[in-house]
This record gives C-alpha cells, structure tokens and sequence, in this order.
C-alpha cells in the first residue's frame, strides 16, 4: 500500500531545474514517452527539437515499424492585450526563435513530461502524456493565478514523413475542418498515407496555413547529418482563458485520416490508467529501491508488440526494440536484454511471448539479426543472436519453472539451432574440427562489433570469435543439462566437451593471462585486448579454470572498465579512437574501436562477483562501478534512461541513441545481481 510520502514522492518525479543553467547544456537533455506499439514522443527539456527524430507523435504505421513523424511540435502565444507570449523554442541557422525558455522554470517527467512555466506571476505548466497501446497524444495547459482575461494561441506544426527523413516546403499537405470548427485532419497528396488529427473542444479552429522555412537540428549537424527541414503550419486553435482553468487538444495518428482510431473518452481516465499502469509495474517487479523503480519504468519502454504467425494463424505478441529512437526489434539486443527487462521485473508472460516471437521466424537454424524497419522479411546476417536465444530461453526456463513451453516450444528450437550451427548453415557459419564455431568471410560483419560503412569492414573478426565460442560452448551444455532425450544428451555432451578442450587450446593467451579475441581463419591468433572475452566467464557455463576466470576479469578492468562501461578497444592498442563524433564514416570507425558500451557493465559485474565468488566486498565493489551509470539514469542524457554508447575518453558523454534496451535491461540485472547475489 503506497503511503502518502510515496505518492508524494511518485507525482514529483524526475525534475530539472531550467532557470539559471546553461542552455547549449540544457539541449542535450532529453525525454521521451512510449505507448508499447514503437510509437513515441520526444524533444528536449526545454521544448526545442534538436534532431529529426523528435517529435510530439512519432507513429507506427506498422507496429512497432514504419514510423512516421506527424505532429513535430507546437507554437503556443498567450496573448494579454498587444503583449503576446511565445512559449515555444525552434532553432534556425543563426538563432533561437521564439525564446520561450526564458518563462520555463522547470522540466519534470512522471507517467508524462511537464513544463512549468512562469508568466509575470501567472502559473502555467503544459503536459504531454501518449496513451498506452494508442497512437493519441493529450496535451494539456493548465493556468494558475490568470490576472485577467487572455487569448491561447496553438499552433501544430507538421511533418508527415518518415522519421529518417527530413521534409520540405514542396511536400503537399490537404486540410479538413470539421463543421463545428473544433478538429482538423491533416494529410498528404495520398490519403492512404500518414495522417494527424488535432481537437479541441474548448478552442476553434483558424485556418491561417503557412510554411516554417529552415528549422535546424543541431544534434543531426554534429552527426555530420543533413539538418535542416521545412514544418508546416495549417493554422491555429484559439480559445478564452479567464480564470484558472485547464485546456486540453488532442492528437491522433495513423494511415489515411479515415482510419485514425479514435481517442480514448476522457484524458483523465487515460492519465489515471498511466498512473496505475505504472503502480503495477512497481507491485510486479518487487523491487527494492527508486533506481530500481527508474530502471524497471525504463525497462517497460522498450517492450511492443507485434504481429507474427503461430500455427498457421496470426497473433500479436511481444518483442523488443533495441533503442531509441531509431532501432527496431533486433535478435542480439533482445536476448541479451530479454533477463534484465522481462524476467527482473516478474513480466514472465511477455517473456514467453517475446521468445516465441523470434522462434516463429527461425530459418536455417538462425534467428533473425533484425526485423525490417519497413516490415519486410527479417534480415538474417548474425552468428550470436540465436546463440544468445538459446541463453535467453535457459533464463526463462530457471527463473519461470515453465518447463512445459521450454519442452515443447524453446528446446526444439535450440536442437534445431544447434544442429544447423554444428552441421553449416548460411554465411559460412559452421563447426570446424575442433568442434568450435567459424562464421562469415571479408564481406560479412556477423558478430556485435558490425560496423561497416563505404565498403569498409571496421573490425574484421571472421573465422573464429571469442564470444561467439563462449555462447556455443554455453548453448552446448544448456541443450545437455534440459533435453529429455539420452541419445540426444550424449551428442550435446560429446560436442560441448570436444569444444571446450579446443576452447581453452585455442583461446587461452598464457602470455597475459587472458583470451584472443579471435582466431582468424588462417589460425592466427587476435591478441586485440578487447571486452568480448567477458563473456566467457559471465555466461552461466564456463570453460574456464577459476584462475583463468580471474585473469580475464583482471585484463578487462585494467584496460577497458570505465565509469558508464567496458571499452570496446584498449587504450594502449594504436588502432583505439576515444571520441564517437563525426559523419557516419568517422562514428563507425570509432563505434567499436575505443567507444564505451553501457550493456557491458552487465556482463562485467556478473564475472567480477562470479570469479570473487559473490565476497561482500565484491559487492561493495560492483556497486561502487555501476553508480556512475544510476547518476546518468537520474541527470544526462535522456532523463530516465540510459544511452547506448559513451565516449572512450572521460568524461565519457553519451552518443548514439538515447535510450538502449540492453543498457537499461544490464543495469537493472547488476542492481538485482549485487544485491540478491548469485542465483
């Protein structure tokens, strides 16, 4: 039962003060609301888009895929007689215009995000919430102390476009204003396509349509990114405020204005429905203090639903998307993250769902590296992701105790994985002699590390992988340790023991105590000092001697452990880059080759307590580690959350995308696994 300091405690949620701080700080602040459908709302603190990506619905035409920019934001003018008050912020080439962050006082973020303005005494606070499993926006002005009568100007401005994309003035755009003169439907020369539609019942309508020139994004220009974009206006919604009062417009999206879903009845039952949503989160996960309850929110941003085909039918069930704002649902970033989101927080049911959604698609013995970002067949060019399917079903199984879907659903899935891995499937993935795993070729970036860009492959690892054996050894004794078969027990212990003798052969680099990160197909050895040897001694069987498990976790913390992360390269090896900025060369030269990785916390806390054997002061020490990466949940970045990568070099700031689901899913597991100690 939650007391009233709870509550208290829960309506605050996470604030940042505006008033007085620096405002190029302040645009790197940023939020962001989910709805379970890929669907999403974002800008920054200060209300100023500051890449494509933002915006206040960004739709899924095609859940969680297809998303579609519609409503970018919105200009909003009080006017007190010939004084008129823009509270909204755009950047252009030269400028910021209007300023409305002078009046903003405050940004907070609960089931919603606030903006809490001050106007001459006069309290306003504008509010976003995006309806749960809907594709509809409320926003809301609430006034306080209105000295006199004054005039609401709303202004929506427009991108119907694909959120990779930027638009331009030559777009066309139709307009529909319905009879009362209380909602407008918006939509381009084809009226299948995307489409918004904007209500209010207390303002009227004035069509007034225009075309904002140039608006720019900053955070686009420093990716070496195209920049600018042209928004359009329809017009504005004006309405009377005379006296404290709350005024509340609607946004609705989705393909082709007629078959825009209608919104749900009452914004406050909707608000409320966010509010006890979000108790219930809390309740099932059991947890323990308010980072955990942070991360566990988090946590639930990243889960959707789609639609797959079991049994000849089609049904909707889980999956998750690997971050935000511009990745889908991809099979490595689900399984790894899969524990930390689903099982941590007592969501066992979207667990079963989310593995089925994968084993659905399975071909060739592989799962799918991605789904299409525009709902086309998956794309299969992965050699760990149904290795890390086969971990993430052996989670499932030891922390649910269903046996019954791991027997007739998850284990046929893993022979079948494991048989097509050992006998060859596509992109040269195959057991070699020594009964380890080889995959891909000068063309094929199969592992993690898959950044190419122009024709150029930044970190070749193809033949034999350290990760990718780590998994194939685990994948191995998992299918030993749960098939019911003898025959088939005595095969899966014949493969694992011939691979694990060769592992330890192979791998093991007695020089600095610790593994290669490779073996090249000509049999030379990797001696790259990299964080994918980590997992060897994190999964849940190792190969590994309790000294050389030692000797891994010592090579890793010396060279690449830092505040929000593992680097994915030694300092000290020449090829390391510590900045992630640039153009989309620069950034996937680096991506790999020196960036720090917040997903990899996980992996290092779970070895560090294993080769200490769960000590007190291991604990101690791992949760010394992972605080940095809390703080950053709490102030950076995209408040809430946790980015994707950080830069090599301190102070570590974050790049890539703002909200990582292996980022927050790995925190959120070293919490439970400091705390609760080995399971």
């Amino acid at each position: 039962m939650a007391t009233s300091a709870d509550l208290l405690a829960e309506q605050r949620g996470l604030a940042q003060a505006i008033e007085g701080q620096d405002l190029g700080e302040l645009l790197t602040k940023e939020w962001l609301l989910t709805n379970a459908r890929g669907s999403y709302a974002s800008g920054t603190v200060v209300g100023c888009n500051t890449r494509r990506y933002h915006g206040l619905l960004i739709a899924s035409l095609h859940p969680p895929v297809e998303r579609v920019v519609t409503l970018s934001n919105v200009l909003e003018t009080l006017a007190f007689g010939d004084e008129p008050i823009e509270l909204a912020n755009f950047e252009f080439s030269d400028r910021l215009h209007p300023q409305g962050y002078r009046y903003l006082k405050c940004f907070r973020r609960d089931v919603g995000v606030h903006f809490d303005y001050d106007i001459g005494g006069m309290s306003v606070t504008k509010s976003y919430h995006l309806c749960y499993e809907h594709d509809h926006l409320l926003v809301t002005y609430r006034f306080v102390d209105v000295p006199g009568p004054l005039k609401l100007r709303v202004m929506p401005m427009i991108a119907l476009r694909d959120f990779h994309g930027l638009q331009s003035a030559a777009s066309a755009m139709q307009l529909e204003v319905d009879e009362q003169g209380h909602a407008v439907r918006i939509f381009g020369i084809d009226s299948k396509g995307p489409a918004v539609s904007l209500q209010c019942e207390r303002a009227q309508f004035v069509q007034e349509a225009d075309w904002w020139y140039a608006v720019h994004y900053r955070q686009d220009r420093e990716r070496g990114q195209q920049f600018s974009e042209d928004v359009w206006v329809p017009g504005c919604f004006e309405c009377e405020v005379t006296g404290d009062c709350e005024i509340a417009f609607c946004a609705r999206a989705g393909s082709g204005w007629q078959a825009i879903e209608k919104a749900p009845s009452c914004p406050v039952e909707m608000v409320d429905g966010l509010w006890q949503r979000r108790r219930e989160l809390h309740d099932r996960a059991n947890l323990v203090d308010d980072d955990e309850k942070l991360l566990a929110e988090a946590a639930d941003q990243f889960i959707v639903r789609r639609q797959i085909t079991l049994d000849g039918k089609s049904h909707e069930s889980a999956s998750i998307l690997a971050g935000y704002h511009w990745f889908a649902d991809w099979g490595r970033d689900t399984f790894i993250s899969l524990p930390g989101l689903l099982l941590n927080t007592g969501r066992y049911d979207e667990a079963r769902q989310v593995l089925q959604t994968f084993a659905s698609v399975v071909d060739q013995g592989q799962i799918p590296n991605r789904f299409d970002d525009y709902g086309g067949p998956p794309h299969y060019n992965s050699v760990d992701a149904s290795l890390w399917f086969v971990n993430a079903a052996y989670a499932y199984l030891q922390t649910s105790q269903d046996r019954g879907t791991y027997d007739t659903e998850f284990l046929p899935t893993i022979e079948q994985i494991l048989r097509a891995y050992h006998g060859g499937t596509r992109d040269r993935i195959h057991a070699d002699e020594d009964g380890l795993i080889s995959a891909g070729d000068e063309q094929t970036q199969l592992t993690w590390m898959d950044a190419r860009c122009d024709g150029v492959s930044f970190t070749p690892r193809q033949g034999k992988a350290v990760e990718v054996n780590a998994l194939w050894v685990n994948a191995l004794r998992i299918w030993e340790q749960t098939c019911r078969d003898d025959g088939v027990r005595a095969t899966a212990s014949h493969w694992a023991t011939h691979a694990e003798t060769s592992f330890r052969a192979s791998f093991w680099n007695a020089e600095y105590s610790c593994l290669y990160d490779a073996i090249h197909p000509d049999g030379r050895p990797d001696a790259s000092v990299r964080p994918n040897q980590i997992f060897a001694v994190s999964l849940p069987f190792s190969c590994l001697s309790g000294e050389q498990q030692l000797g891994v976790v010592k090579i890793v913390q010396e060279h690449l452990l830092t505040a929000h992360g593992l680097r994915s390269l030694s300092p000290y090896d020449p090829r390391y880059r510590g900045q992630y900025a640039g153009d989309q060369f620069s950034r996937d030269s680096a991506y790999h080759q020196g960036t720090v990785w917040g997903f990899l916390m996980g992996a290092f806390v779970e070895a560090y307590l294993k080769a200490h054997h769960y000590e007190q002061g291991a604990r101690d020490q791992t949760q010394q580690m992972i605080q940095p990466l809390l703080n950053h949940l709490r102030g950076d970045g995209c408040l809430g959350n946790v980015a994707e990568i950080f830069e090599g070099q301190a102070p570590h700031g974050a790049r890539g995308c703002i909200a990582q689901a292996w980022s927050v899913a790995e925190l959120l597991r070293c919490k439970q696994l400091i705390s609760k100690g080995s399971h």
